[in-house]
């Protein structure tokens, strides 16, 4: 790792050209949803949120470690909100959240 990545958190920091390898699928994928000139933006975003999806995830399991499993009926009711969150009817239309304006 340079010295100038590690001063900066992620989502921070100026642009750098970097050289990675995305099957051809997730390429086209991209690419029809965001076109050519947003490319880097939006693969930028999707390693900014994995990241986030990461530190959590490493925060479920200290939690988990220092306090014991969450109870299955708290996991069974976080499923269902889940599930009727992501089956709502605004979200079933053309377009879906972007259409709505959610991010």
């Amino acid at each position: 790792m340079s010295a100038p990545e590690r001063e900066f958190a992620p989502g921070d920091g100026p642009a750098a050209k970097v050289s990675v390898s995305l099957r051809a699928g997730n390429i086209r994928a991209v690419r029809e949803r965001v076109g050519a000139r947003g490319f880097s933006a939006y693969v930028d975003a999707a390693v900014e949120r994995q990241i986030e999806r990461d530190l959590l995830e490493e925060a479920l399991q200290a939690n988990e470690v220092a306090s014991g499993p969450i109870p299955q009926g708290l996991r069974d009711e976080a499923a269902e909100l889940f599930r009727s969150v992501k089956s709502a009817p605004e979200l079933q239309e053309e377009g879906g959240w972007r259409a709505h304006g959610a991010s």
